[in-house]
Formats: C-alpha cells, sequence, structure tokens
C-alpha cells in the first residue's frame, strides 16, 4: 500500500446552525452542507470517489435511504458511491470513521462525509421512542426515557460518591458560557451556576436528579466534511489530520458491565488512541466530549484520568475544564448549548476541533491550539469513538 494513503486528512467543512431548522427534512438538511463542504476543501463534486452518510433516523421520518439523500438534494452527487451508517448517538463518527478507513485503504482519495437529523417536528412521545432505540430496550425500556437511564446512573453515582448536583450545574453552566461564542449552537444564553443548580419552573427535574439544563436539547442540524489523502496536502487549502483514532464497545445491555459508572469501552477508546498518536493529556490543547448529558462529561472526565473515580467535581471546580483552564472542555458549548442532532453530533465535534486547530474558530478559538481531542459515543458509552487531531497544512 502506498504512503499516501495511510494518513488522510480534513480539507474542508461546512457546519448548519442547530437548533429548530427551517429545512423541513434531512434531504434539505444535507443538502445545505454537502456542496458548501465541497467549497470550502476547494473540491468539485466530479472528484468525490465516495459519500458517508451519517443519520440515526429511529422514527423520526418515514423516510429510509438515508445513503441517497445526498445525491437526491445535490443531483451533481447523485452518481457517487454513498452508503448510510448508524450507530446511535456515534452515527457521525462512525460515517466519519468508515471514510477514513475507504481513503487510507486506498479505495477512493476523496471522501464526503455528511451527517444530520431532524427531530423538532417529531411529536414528544416519538422523540422518546427514538431515542430509546439507544438502549437496550429488552431490559431498559423501563426506565421509559433515555434520559432516565442516564437518570438512574446518576443516582448511583451519587449514592457511591456523595450528591454531586453543583458539580453537573457547574458543568452545564461552564458549556452554555462557552456556547455564547459558538454562532452554530442551539441555545447562546448564558444561565449562571445558580440558575442550573436550582430546581425550578424553568429548570425541572427531567429524570432522577437530573434538572433540564443537565439534559441537551432535542435539536436539528447538518454538518458534513471532506477527507482527502495525504499526498493531496500540497493543494489544499489546510489540513487536519488524524495523529490516532480508535473505537472501542463495551456491553449493550448495562447489566452485563461490571461497573457502570467506570465507562469502560470510553477509556479503551481514550487509552487506545492516545496510544497511537503518542500523547498525553498534558499534550491536549483541548477536547470536545460527548456530554449529552451533564453526568456524562463528568464520567468522561474520569474515564480520561482528569480525576480519579468519584473525584470528577475536582476538574471543574478547579478550572482546569473552563475555556482558560488546562484542558478547555467543550469549548464550542457542546452537546449542552450546542444541541444534540444525532447524526450530525459526531461531524460537528470533529469540525469544532478543525476549526480550533486551523485558528478559524472565531470567538471561539482558543490561543495556541497544537493537539485537539474529540470523543463521541452511542448509547451509554456503547459505541465509542476517540480521536486525536493536530494541523498538517
Amino acid at each position: 500500500m502506498s504512503s499516501a494513503h495511510l494518513s488522510p486528512v480534513i480539507t474542508g467543512w461546512a457546519h448548519s446552525a442547530f437548533g429548530k431548522a427551517p429545512e423541513p427534512d434531512v434531504e434539505t438538511l444535507l443538502a445545505g452542507v454537502t456542496t458548501r463542504a465541497l467549497e470550502h476543501a476547494e473540491v468539485e463534486a466530479a472528484d468525490v470517489d465516495g459519500i458517508f452518510v451519517g443519520v440515526f433516523n429511529g422514527g423520526f421520518s418515514q423516510q429510509g435511504f438515508d445513503a441517497g439523500l445526498v445525491g437526491a438534494g445535490q443531483p451533481s452527487l447523485g452518481q457517487v458511491p454513498a452508503v448510510h451508517l448508524e450507530n446511535a448517538c456515534a452515527t457521525g463518527s462512525a460515517a466519519l470513521y468508515a471514510a477514513l478507513d475507504f481513503v487510507q485503504s486506498g479505495r477512493g482519495r476523496v471522501a464526503l462525509v455528511a451527517g444530520a437529523e431532524k427531530m423538532s417536528a417529531s411529536s414528544p412521545e416519538v422523540v422518546n421512542n427514538a431515542l430509546l432505540h439507544a438502549s437496550y430496550r429488552a431490559e431498559e425500556e423501563d426506565a421509559g426515557s433515555f434520559a432516565a437511564i442516564f437518570g438512574q446512573l446518576t443516582e448511583q453515582y451519587f449514592e457511591r460518591y456523595g450528591d454531586h448536583a453543583d458539580t453537573l450545574a457547574r458543568i452545564a453552566a461552564k458549556n452554555h458560557a462557552n456556547g455564547i461564542h459558538n454562532p452554530y449552537a442551539h441555545l447562546r444564553k448564558d444561565f449562571g451556576f445558580e440558575f442550573c443548580n436550582t430546581v425550578s419552573d424553568k429548570n425541572p427535574l427531567v429524570a432522577g436528579p437530573l434538572r433540564r439544563t443537565d439534559c441537551s436539547l432535542v435539536s436539528d442540524g447538518a454538518a458534513a466534511l471532506v477527507i482527502t489523502a495525504a499526498d493531496l496536502v500540497t493543494s489544499v487549502p489546510r489540513a487536519v489530520g488524524f495523529r490516532g483514532r480508535a473505537q472501542a464497545n463495551d456491553h449493550l445491555p448495562l447489566s452485563r458491565r461490571q461497573d457502570v459508572l467506570e465507562l469502560a469501552g470510553a477509556k479503551r477508546a481514550f487509552t487506545q488512541a492516545m496510544a497511537e498518536a503518542g500523547t498525553t493529556l498534558a499534550d491536549l490543547s483541548l477536547l470536545e466530549t460527548h456530554d449529552c448529558f451533564t453526568v456524562a462529561e463528568l464520567l468522561e472526565y474520569e474515564a480520561f484520568g482528569l480525576a480519579e473515580p468519584g473525584k470528577g467535581a475536582t476538574a471543574i471546580e478547579s478550572g482546569r475544564t473552563a475555556r482558560d483552564g488546562d484542558l478547555p472542555v467543550n469549548p464550542s458549548g457542546g452537546l449542552k448549548s450546542k444541541g444534540h442532532p444525532i447524526g450530525a453530533t459526531g461531524v460537528s465535534q470533529h469540525i469544532m476541533a478543525a476549526m480550533q486547530l486551523t485558528e478559524e474558530a472565531g470567538d471561539m478559538q482558543i490561543a495556541d491550539t497544537e493537539v485537539a481531542g474529540v470523543f463521541n459515543m452511542g448509547g451509554v458509552a456503547v459505541a465509542n469513538y476517540f480521536s486525536v487531531l493536530e494541523r498538517r497544512a
């Protein structure tokens, strides 16, 4: 295999605003980002060798065959080989990693990755049922909602380590404060710690100890990026490479895990990607991580070694994960502020990191960014993807 195919790079992207979108469906959302991503990468549609589409669906739409929707919305791409990938909340990263493998293997030289979801047009009952698809329904459906499953994890954490509602509020407040700087974010409002830490009519309990401010939003949105073979770097406008990447899985039924609070699959993905990259936490300039619920970010602090088990609060209380801390976590606002249109999320997270590395992050920009980590998970850390990104050109 030629060395030219060993290290694919991100060369361009496009990102819609997340929120309640005027676009009526996934086809239209995808059409709004695919050609813009190609333009950003300075690539023609005729040069694309493969399209990798991430859409969760889960019942949000009667329209299936999501791989064909890119070409339906943009006829110039209608005859490019396309495939649809789904891996719960890590659907976007599944599409991205498939594209990376496609280019790295030499099967293609330019790949287009696109992720999207239209959630807001569905009733709360449909949304709830769709999200439960990311759980093991045979055992966990009785929880009633995906939020309730994370609510149960939160209760277990509090029982073992003490009430950390204030820690979750600090994480929510941090991410909302960061989201103000993100023009794509669903909710650009700094709620502050006191509001996030207080149960009220505007911030009610949702599931167990989780309040509304502890839960990511029901969002529409789309994101796309272009993956290019490394030997084309000299002719592209920018290049963000993968120093290391890994996928690791854990048992879908939570009952089969030795310790559900450990997020063992997330820890393995992190460890493997960091080892491949030859990096440590001290080398990371920032981390975009999967905060579908604030307790997820807390558990990820511990899985990734920012703190010992049960002591994740120290990472946020010390200011380490703030924008001006040693390791800014979710400077984009994360899923908590930016939103979580499921199929788009993994693609979006990688774009947010790439923007930082190329100094195209605008008001979100973290100074002197050299290496970025990205973590995206499907289900309760069932499908786990960790990427270590660096600027190549």
